[in-house]
């Protein structure tokens, strides 16, 4: 059996003290979870790092854990943003161990920075070149994209956030979506 722990990210690290609220928000969803692959375990940190929580998921292989997740984002569906749109990705490599810091940086952050423009998609590696953080911004257009960029960064705004970690590489790219992609 193979079995993967979630890494524990922006939603899986409740505020300080909402641990029990957080669990119980996440046993609502558990069912429409489970119809794809069972849950292994779920802890909650009570020594060390505080309001962490871990989950684990068994799979029989990797192909198998692969598959969950596709039939996982198939079954959450999208985000309707309209069409038209630019997404910019942005991929920030951080040194070893600083990515718990970036989570926790932006979870203080997202909220303001999201007045401006929706976040499309945001992840961390799991497999491959790790210690990679990904962010995708959509816009209406590049002049947006320009307008936004300049309000969300202005002096003692949220953003961006004070991770007190900086990105050993950065990478960009704009992205157009195609005629059939669910997301436009």
């Amino acid at each position: 059996m193979w079995a993967k722990a979630q890494p524990v990210g922006e939603a899986d690290r409740p505020d300080t003290g909402t641990v029990a609220e957080f669990e119980e928000r996440f046993a609502k969803r558990l069912p429409l979870r489970e119809k794809h692959s069972k849950l292994g375990a779920f802890w909650h940190t009570e020594f060390g790092p505080l309001n962490q929580v871990v989950h684990v998921y068994p799979y029989d292989d990797l192909r198998h854990r692969t598959a969950v997740r596709a039939a996982l984002a198939q079954d959450l569906g999208s985000r309707d943003y309209g069409t038209g749109n630019v997404y910019e990705m942005r991929t920030y490599t951080y040194a070893p161990g600083d990515i718990p810091k970036v989570l926790e940086g932006w979870a203080k952050a997202i909220e303001a920075r999201e007045k401006f423009s929706p976040l499309a998609a945001c992840w961390t590696s799991e497999l491959g070149g790790l210690n990679k953080f990904v962010h995708t911004w959509v816009y209406k257009d590049l002049h947006e994209r320009a307008k936004v960029r300049e309000a969300s960064r202005q002096a003692g705004g949220a953003w961006p956030p004070q991770t007190g970690v900086r990105p050993v590489r950065q990478e960009n790219k704009l992205l157009m979506p195609t005629a059939f992609s669910p997301v436009r």
